[in-house]
């Protein structure tokens, strides 16, 4: 009887590591394949976004509510008050809008699209394309991936403006302010830098989605609690990739735009 071969947990890793790679260049030359799937991306478009809207909207008004009651009484008692739209501004727009956002979409979008494209591999839906000569690549991961890298950052520019009108009502809990001078208040304390690395690096954080979302769905194994496996590890994996991301934008951001 042939002894079995266990295979070194290092040794895994650099091979998952080189499959997704390969998974990646496989994608992306299947974007510039002919017979783009518009009809498949759109309605992508339409499940990831719109479906996700009232998560991501309930989330971000919830956080401007807490944030400004959490920062109030500090912020009160420095005699500061008066910067409460700014402090929730800046730090909403820069960081927790963007971070938070995204977590709520790989939460529901990659372990949706996880759990989606691993019950297709066990129930050999995916063969089944490419023996009638389909391309699951194309119609399945090119749609996904390229609808959340677009979606996620409208969904957090939605995020953003959601979060800071719940700032504006839970402001005016304890303080009178007008919704113009709020958001004339806000709208002043935010500079071009403050936007538009948060809107590049959620681009990001929409790829890393998709992509993860995708590749665990792919590489699923064929038994039907893989199809939990892939969405559990989707959602894991896509929530580390987003810090990952964040700390990075941190780093290059400050060295741009904080000097």
């Amino acid at each position: 009887m042939a002894e079995e071969v266990i295979i070194p947990g290092w040794k895994k890793w650099f091979e998952d590591i080189g499959d997704q790679v390969g998974f990646f260049f496989k994608f992306f030359k299947n974007i510039f394949v002919g017979g783009f799937e518009w009809s498949e991306f759109v309605r992508q478009c339409y499940e990831i976004g719109y479906r996700s809207m009232m998560l991501v909207g309930i989330t971000s008004f919830i956080m401007g509510v807490v944030l400004i009651l959490q920062l109030r009484p500090t912020l009160v008692a420095f005699g500061a008050a008066s910067m409460l739209p700014k402090t929730l501004s800046v730090s909403f727009v820069r960081e927790i809008g963007p971070v938070i956002i995204a977590i709520i979409c790989a939460g529901k979008i990659a372990s949706s699209i996880g759990a989606e494209l691993g019950s297709m591999k066990v129930t050999e839906q995916l063969d089944a394309m490419e023996v009638s000569g389909a391309n699951p690549t194309q119609y399945l991961v090119v749609t996904r991936i390229l609808a959340t890298t677009i979606m996620v950052p409208i969904l957090s520019v939605i995020g953003d403006a959601i979060g800071l009108f719940g700032g504006f009502l839970a402001l005016n809990i304890r303080d009178s302010i007008s919704f113009q001078l709020y958001f004339t208040k806000v709208i002043a304390s935010l500079d071009f830098s403050d936007f538009l690395p948060a809107f590049i690096k959620t681009i990001f954080f929409g790829f890393a989605i998709g992509f993860v979302g995708c590749y665990k769905g792919f590489h699923s194994n064929k038994g039907t609690e893989s199809v939990g496996i892939a969405a559990n590890s989707a959602v894991v994996t896509a929530s580390l990739w987003i810090f990952v991301i964040d700390a990075i934008a941190v780093q290059i951001t400050s060295l741009l735009f904080y000097k």
